[in-house]
């Protein structure tokens, strides 16, 4: 569980081409063309609108390059100083500004929530800070009662009533021993970061982060915001005012990020910026000691002991080597960092679902080879994409020779099945990916119920029956299966 064309008039090739604005710092001109073939090729696959990067090697900007189009109906191309939203990215922003406060012992990670806030729900009291930084709260997520559309407080009121009513909402599980991607944990980090400054939340992440940094491109604000060089946002859509389109339709993207909610998901950036505060956060001008960055960096646990994936504001990414740690946003930004390899690489896009994380260690390989190869994920995509789809299984029965701790996850095979599905439209490479899941993971009830949707989505009714089927039989408590099968039976 859990049409792709441009307008004829601006053809995806034609700004490849004319409108690449690219500054580089210290690539070799071959690697720089090497590299800007593969972001081509991923532009054009993805559909992506507009992109900017920036890499960091050995603490310095070794490359910052700028594609495709701000703005499509106006044909503005992508400049190094075109500021994109970064959505959820804001979250790596917050975990600092929690840690700067660890630093002055004015804020314990371990300690209640109820410490520093007052007038909490008694369910809500016990949740530590590191707990809200992780998504293990168990809280309500504030996103229910806001605008389903826009995330804004239409319908709602105020931040007020919205505050109110989320309190009024039970628990989703009991804290610390599940994990579910939260934005009510971050309001309250914005809460408390109002409480021990003494002013808005905006006001110091601009003092003690963008300043401290020189960040001019860096600045709060939703669409409802007039930001100048801001890109305009898109997404491609195959329904609109009730009537279905032949084919996706690529239109304008709106959303709006309430100010009291900006601590999760509310600022908007340059990859340049970004890459000076990755470089500031390493060599220690953001957080004063070396010990306060990898407790910034170090997943959390689950009650039973066992680490979550998040760490505080970032995700982390364990492999036997080339760990990495990252943050993504609203599927159109990403921050990776590799700590052992010195390496940083920061991918902005304009274009909602192109899910630039999901070619970023490919990327990384340009800088180092290993990288790739290290991330089961990252090596079985490429295997895939240099194989074909169709190749799936077999290169599952190679993956059951090699032991599991090599295999992709099961939550992250899934995970990605979803973004080719629902978020760039490859139905069939999708249906191939959750066979292979099956597969691999042939008591999962859920790798089931996924399957049966994907079949679905390819027409093959008779055969999600008996996906959904053997997914309720191995879970006798999976609702949405039960739910399908009473819908495809009637």
């Amino acid at each position: 569980m859990n049409g792709n064309r441009l307008p004829v008039s601006i053809g995806l090739s034609a700004w490849l081409i004319l409108l690449i604005s690219s500054f580089s710092y210290s690539q070799p001109k071959s690697a720089s063309k090497s590299i800007d073939a593969f972001l081509r090729k991923q532009m054009q696959e993805r559909r992506i609108t507009g992109l900017q990067l920036a890499v960091v090697q050995g603490g310095k900007i070794v490359l910052l390059n700028s594609y495709g189009l701000a703005n499509v109906q106006d044909s503005l191309p992508v400049t190094n100083r075109s500021i994109f939203p970064i959505y959820s990215c804001t979250k790596a922003f917050t975990g600092v500004a929690i840690m700067q406060l660890v630093e002055e012992g004015k804020v314990d990670l371990a300690a209640p929530v109820s410490r520093y806030l007052e007038g909490l729900p008694e369910s809500w009291r016990p949740v530590t800070i590191r707990q809200l930084l992780t998504h293990v709260s168990g809280l309500p997520d504030i996103n229910r009662i806001l605008n389903p559309s826009t995330y804004g407080l239409q319908g709602v009121g105020s931040e007020e009533a919205a505050w109110a009513k989320v309190q009024t909402m039970p628990m989703d599980f009991p804290t610390g021993e599940q994990f579910a991607y939260n934005q009510t944990n971050y309001v309250l980090l914005g809460k408390m970061i109002d409480k021990f400054s003494g002013r808005p939340f905006t006001q110091v992440y601009q003092e003690r982060q963008f300043d401290v940094v020189g960040m001019p491109g860096t600045v709060f604000g939703d669409s409802r915001d007039v930001i100048p060089n801001k890109v305009q946002s898109y997404r491609y859509v195959t329904r609109l005012d009730g009537k279905a389109y032949d084919s996706e339709k690529l239109i304008t993207s709106y959303g709006e990020h309430p100010p009291f909610k900006r601590a999760a998901s509310g600022l908007n950036s340059t990859a340049e910026d970004i890459a000076h505060w990755v470089i500031a956060l390493q060599q220690g001008k953001l957080l004063k000691t070396k010990s306060a960055l990898t407790t910034l960096w170090t997943a959390g646990n689950y009650k039973n002991g066992n680490p979550t994936q998040w760490a505080l504001g970032w995700v982390t990414k364990p492999r036997p080597s080339h760990s990495a740690v990252m943050i993504t946003g609203g599927s159109v930004s990403a921050i990776f960092v590799y700590p052992e390899d010195d390496l940083a690489i920061i991918a902005l896009t304009n274009l909602s679902g192109s899910y630039p994380e999901e070619f970023i260690d490919e990327l990384a390989g340009f800088f180092k080879p290993e990288i790739p190869l290290a991330d089961p994920l990252t090596a079985l995509r490429m295997q895939l994409q240099q194989r074909g789809y169709a190749q799936a299984l077999a290169i599952g029965d190679e993956l059951k020779r090699k032991e599991k701790n090599s295999w992709p996850t099961e939550n992250d095979l899934n995970d990605w099945g979803y973004r080719m599905m629902n978020g760039m439209g490859q139905v069939k490479e999708a249906l191939e990916v959750f066979r292979l899941i099956v597969s691999l993971y042939p008591k999962s009830w859920n790798a089931y119920d996924s399957l049966g949707e994907a079949l679905l989505k390819n027409g093959r009714k008779d055969e999600a029956i008996s996906m959904y089927r053997k997914s309720v039989e191995l879970n006798p408590d999976n609702q949405n299966g039960k739910n399908v099968l009473e819908r495809m039976l009637k």
